[in-house]
């Protein structure tokens, strides 16, 4: 399976299934390695601080899950708000966006 993206000298056109599960693979390995290392630092940092971190990175693991949903459901690289192809190097930088530039900066 193919993804459409904008196209770009230096880039790939697209990037595959394969290659797409591989990176959002890898961003769920980080998420989980510092999960793990949060609950090590125990009592050593602020339970505020630590309440927060695991909050935000449960956040990520969550649209890292939902991403893997829409791969499978073929509407990956395609952007939620206006249904355009998100450009390939924002796949790259972040595998689990679920919005092209545009869209994202109007939202926030």
């Amino acid at each position: 399976m193919s993804l459409d993206a904008a196209r770009s000298d230096s880039r790939p056109e697209r990037l595959t299934a394969h290659e797409v599960r591989q990176r959002l693979q890898h961003e769920r390995n980080s998420r989980l390695t510092q999960l793990k290392a949060i609950e090590k630092e125990g009592n050593d940092a602020p339970r505020e601080l630590m309440i927060a971190q695991k909050m935000s990175i449960d956040r990520v693991l969550a649209e890292i899950d939902a991403a893997f949903e829409r791969l499978d459901g073929g509407r990956y690289g395609l952007c939620q708000e206006c249904g355009r192809p998100v450009p390939v190097e924002r796949l790259e930088i972040l595998p689990y966006a679920r919005c092209c530039v545009g869209c994202q900066r109007r939202a926030v």
